[in-house]
């Protein structure tokens, strides 16, 4: 039976037949092809040095088991069915001279012979003996076909190995240029002299250097020089739980302008909302309530219902800020309101004679414009709210202001309708220290700046969004945000290093730059 199962061509063989003899073949074909590999370079040595294995015929036991299998490789591809017990034969002697081969053989063949059990068992337990399942298919092609089947499976052991290493951790590369070798402090600084396109490179190079330059210490200087990346002038990182890689990602978004537009919120009647961010809450004036949402994850849509409702004043809030746990607003009724986010503590004073159109609150210094062409400075303290400290004259209509970083002075824009600066910063002393001419031929509602290199400006016409790079005087892009036929201005709008969100009359828009 055995004889009959190997007898002709393994093209005319059936299913049912040489199951036995051809699980031995497919063996030592592909023992014979890993094992050629792995002594390429130590198998002369092996088979040089004391304890030679040999054969029948006195021949080293790995070159008579070479010999053997090309001598079955031959007799295979000429043998016909006239030639049945020719082909058994040469099988029977091939398996002979391996076995007396590595009885004979040194410690390193041994040793060499039992990783390549242990990885051949592994794959067979892997695959789950594909290939001996179908017979038919295996055994019913020519002798290259035996020969792909075992290249097949080295393939898939070297897949299993890689698949293993990826799960271990990176380790250094123990071969490579010398550069490698060097400790990580002095890689540290060489790789910080690579632009971000030499880092990317090399990060393809291996999964430890993959691993090396995701380094923020390496994007630290690449992410100054970046648009929107969370770094201000002086160097601050404001995003410190973000990998500065990932910021620089998206950065490069903001430079060429691809974002995806949204509407995250819809008004039934004409608003002129003004709106600020915290964390992951959005706070938007509607009519004379400010509502507080809270975003979803990705950042891009908000949960429906509010998170809280702050009411207070009698007409429309014009604009509000947060600052110490609270919401300091002005209102069109010339009031100014104070409000703790985490409970129902509200207090509102007449500020005003006119509507407060702005203002800003910081180190417990708050800051208000009117429409009544008056500038004023109050206290946040409890025990003080509602008086007025000082009270400057700005001989036109104050629509913007903020207080500076360092509370020496604080910054205010007028409606430019007489002759004085639309632009004009005061110190707490109300003396005027600088002013600037108007630079623009529509009026600004609003902008924001990254505190870098980025800013953002909203204008009165058409809901264009624009954004600057203070380093160019171009603009780099415009975004027309108003669905026609109406036209709004952009009344507010904020922005984080992912997105960008912009208040017009009846909806609340947002641009997504970090899934454009």
């Amino acid at each position: 039976m055995g004889s009959q199962g190997r007898s002709g061509t393994l093209g005319n063989s059936r299913p049912g037949e040489g199951e036995g003899e051809g699980g031995e073949t497919r063996e030592l074909q592909e023992a014979r092809v890993v094992r050629g590999k792995r002594r390429k370079g130590k198998g002369k040595a092996g088979a040089g040095q004391g304890g030679r294995g040999r054969g029948a015929e006195g021949k080293p036991g790995l070159q008579q088991a070479q010999e053997a299998a090309g001598s079955w490789v031959e007799a295979e591809a000429e043998a016909g069915p006239g030639r049945d017990s020719e082909g058994g034969g040469s099988v029977e002697e091939g398996a002979g001279s391996i076995e007396k081969g590595d009885e004979g053989s040194t410690g390193a063949g041994k040793e060499a012979q039992g990783r390549l059990d242990g990885k051949e068992e592994e794959r067979r337990g892997r695959t789950g003996r594909r290939e001996d399942s179908r017979p038919g298919k295996a055994q019913g092609q020519d002798c290259q076909a035996w020969g792909g089947i075992a290249g097949t499976g080295a393939a898939m052991a070297a897949a299993a190995e890689e698949e293993a290493a990826a799960r271990e951790p990176a380790a250094r590369p123990a071969a490579g240029p010398a550069l490698w070798r060097l400790p990580e402090e002095l890689l540290l600084l060489i790789c910080s002299y690579l632009d971000m396109r030499a880092l990317g490179r090399l990060a393809q190079v291996c999964r430890w250097l993959r691993r090396f330059t995701s380094c923020d210490l390496l994007w630290r200087r690449i992410a100054r020089a970046s648009l929107n990346s969370g770094f201000t002038r002086l160097g601050t990182d404001l995003m410190s739980n973000v990998p500065v890689k990932e910021r620089v990602k998206v950065s490069q978004n903001w430079r060429l302008g691809r974002c995806r537009e949204g509407i995250l919120l819809k008004w039934r009647c004409s608003q002129m909302p003004w709106m600020q961010l915290e964390d992951d809450s959005l706070y938007i004036s509607q009519a004379n309530f400010i509502l507080a949402y809270k975003f979803r994850p990705d950042g891009a849509s908000l949960n429906r219902r509010p998170l809280g409702v702050f009411a207070g004043h009698d007409e429309d809030v014009c604009h509000f800020v947060l600052a110490n746990s609270h919401i300091i607003s002005a209102g069109g009724d010339g009031k100014i309101g104070v409000h703790k986010i985490h409970s129902t503590f509200t207090v509102k004073y007449s500020a005003h004679e006119q509507e407060v159109n702005c203002v800003d609150c910081k180190g417990g210094i708050i800051v208000s414009g009117s429409r009544d062409r008056t500038a004023k400075v109050w206290p946040l303290a409890s025990g003080r709210l509602g008086q007025c400290l000082h009270t400057i004259q700005t001989e036109d209509r104050v629509w913007s202001i903020a207080i500076s970083p360092l509370l020496s002075s604080f910054v205010t824009g007028t409606a430019c309708c007489g002759h004085f600066s639309p632009l004009r910063i005061w110190d707490l002393n109300r003396k005027c220290v600088m002013e600037w001419e108007e630079p623009h031929d529509s009026t600004l509602y609003c902008l924001q700046t990254d505190g870098n290199h980025l800013l953002a400006t909203g204008s009165s016409y058409y809901g264009v969004v624009r954004l600057w790079d203070r380093r160019q005087r171009a603009c780099l892009h415009a975004f027309p945000l108003t669905s026609t036929p109406l036209s709004s201005p952009v009344y507010s709008l904020r922005f984080t290093t992912k997105h960008l969100y912009a208040a017009l009359s009846y909806n609340l828009h947002v641009l997504d730059f970090q899934n454009p």
